[in-house]
């Protein structure tokens, strides 16, 4: 018999020993590590090493609280796991999770309740332990172990030392579970507010929902309560006039004018007069004095659209205004005060105007001050569907007919376009192919413009080839379609709209590969499959 370090000698048993000490191990491995599971293999493995049992198992309640699964087992991989459960009162295991009391099996082979369903056990005779771990006396899950057959007192006493296990264990799962859920809760909190801040930073004349345009909308919120000078970047059609527009009606000047000027619309001469004014005289035709977009944008934001065409004349007197914030007018020398917010916009490549020596290079760092970059739309596709469905309800709105839904082959065609003009471009489309829905309510592939009849467009609504044959087949196919989505799938319906007969509706949904089962024949569980009606 080993030293022993206490005052009784009774205490001094070399097995109990061991046990204080497996148990004192177990107490480290749950203080730790973190990942549960890893923890629980852990605790079987000095299990296994220090009892002389095996097949050690740990099995939880799963969320809904019908069911055990296993949680750690040697042996037994994620898959084999998945499928093999216990519900409350079956078999050993469940019978421990339904009365909460532990069950001992000294002969696993004459016991009919045992189900033998996580293990392959030899023919050697064995007995089994399930002990319950409890949180606030209710099982939560259950530890169970092998071992070869033993009188009933050797059992008990491996069944209370398994109890002992079983309550640490079920202190870390509680733990671990709390902890779990206050994550969960916190996470849940977290994107709720995110959510909360992303609506509130959106801007009621701005529309998507992709994480670029939510950039957009913090970019937005960042800038607007400031002066600062922002320059807006990106293609034509972007929108970056509603992106100025937003900032301006967010910022603490929005009660103030916002005055946009196009720059590239008008020539050098013209220009320096639009945007300072002039005196009368100050030239051939100024028969009075005109005040600028600068004086007219006085306290507000003056939006500077297509600012790399400025001529580099105006160049300089921009300069002026940005550093000084001064200016004068065209044929007057009085020097004037311009309290305004600059957003400029363009689509040019300022970077390489100024090595070209087109755009002056000290006016490029006083307006990029602030970038904001707009996306393409064909970098943004999440936001199609949503737009289409903005400029449709616009456009049926004021042409004052009913667009009740767009079709598949069109909404494939939009998604697969490119859309060079981006969303401009898709707001003059949607208004096309809503003049030319508006006879029956629905937008189809050929309502839409020339220019999205492309054959890669064509090949995303189930076309093969950009010809007369796959155009028509393509059409066939829509209104097809359409009509059995009008009439719920019915087959008779759908034959009598289109005036034919329904052995050639049939027809057509074989040969133009109608998903008929996934469309209608799942909502219709009591109609006859297609094969069924073809015979009938």
């Amino acid at each position: 018999m080993p030293n022993c370090k206490f005052d009784s000698p009774i205490l001094c048993d070399a097995r109990h020993i061991k046990e204080l000490e497996t148990l004192a191990e177990i107490a480290r491995t749950l203080a730790s590590k973190s990942q549960q599971e890893e923890i629980l293999l852990e605790v079987i493995d000095l299990l296994e090493q220090s009892r002389s049992v095996q097949r050690g198992t740990i099995m939880l309640l799963a969320a809904d609280g019908r069911e055990l699964r296993v949680e750690a087992a040697k042996g037994i991989n994620a898959h084999q796991a998945t499928n093999k459960t216990y519900r409350r009162g079956e078999g050993i295991t469940g019978k421990v999770l339904e009365t909460g009391q532990p069950i001992i099996v000294p002969l696993v082979a004459a016991e009919p309740r045992f189900k033998n369903r996580l293990h392959d056990r030899s023919n050697e005779p064995l007995s089994f332990i399930c002990v319950p771990i409890a949180v606030d006396n209710k099982p939560v899950g259950t530890l169970s172990v092998d071992c070869h057959a033993q009188g009933m007192p050797a059992l008990e006493e491996l069944q209370r030392f398994l109890s002992i296990v079983a309550t640490m264990i079920a202190n870390d799962v509680s733990a671990k579970r709390i902890a779990r859920m206050e994550r969960e809760a916190l996470e849940t909190e977290n994107s709720r507010l995110r959510s909360e801040m992303m609506e509130k930073f959106q801007p009621d004349n701005m529309i998507g929902n992709s994480h670029l345009m939510h950039e957009i909308y913090t970019r937005i919120h960042q800038v607007a309560a400031s002066d600062t000078t922002v320059l807006i970047r990106g293609e034509s059609g972007t929108g970056k006039e509603l992106v100025a527009a937003a900032i301006h009606y967010s910022s603490t000047r929005a009660k103030k004018p916002f005055i946009k000027i196009n720059c590239a619309a008008l020539n050098e001469n013209l220009l320096e007069s639009e945007l300072f004014g002039h005196e009368k005289g100050a030239f051939t035709g100024a028969l009075q004095t005109r005040i600028g977009r600068v004086q007219e944008a006085e306290g507000g934001t003056l939006f500077l659209d297509e600012i790399g065409d400025f001529s580099p004349t105006t160049q300089v007197k921009l300069l002026r205004v940005l550093q000084e914030r001064t200016y004068e007018r065209v044929g007057s020398n009085e020097l004037r005060k311009a309290d305004v917010r600059i957003v400029a916009a363009t689509n040019a490549d300022l970077e390489k105007a100024i090595l070209e020596n087109t755009f002056r290079q000290d006016l490029f760092y006083r307006i990029n001050v602030f970038p904001v970059y707009l996306p393409p739309l064909r970098a943004r596709r999440d936001d199609i569907l949503l737009l289409t469905n903005f400029f449709v309800k616009k456009y049926s709105t004021r042409m004052g007919v009913e667009i009740k839904r767009i079709s598949t082959p069109a909404i494939n065609m939009l998604m697969a376009y490119h859309w060079p003009g981006n969303v401009r471009e898709l707001e003059n489309t949607i208004e096309f192919a809503v003049l030319m829905g508006k006879e029956d309510g629905v937008i189809h592939g050929h309502d839409l413009p020339p220019t999205l009849q492309t054959p890669v467009a064509i090949a995303a609504t189930g076309s093969n080839q950009h010809t007369l044959k796959a155009r028509v087949a393509m059409l066939e196919r829509d209104l097809i379609v359409d009509s059995l989505k009008r009439h719920k799938g019915t087959i008779s319906a759908a034959a009598r709209e289109l005036g034919i007969t329904e052995r050639m509706v049939r027809y057509k949904i074989q040969k133009l590969d109608i998903d008929y089962e996934t469309l209608f024949k799942k909502r219709r569980s009591k109609k006859k499959s297609p094969k069924k009606q073809a015979k009938s």
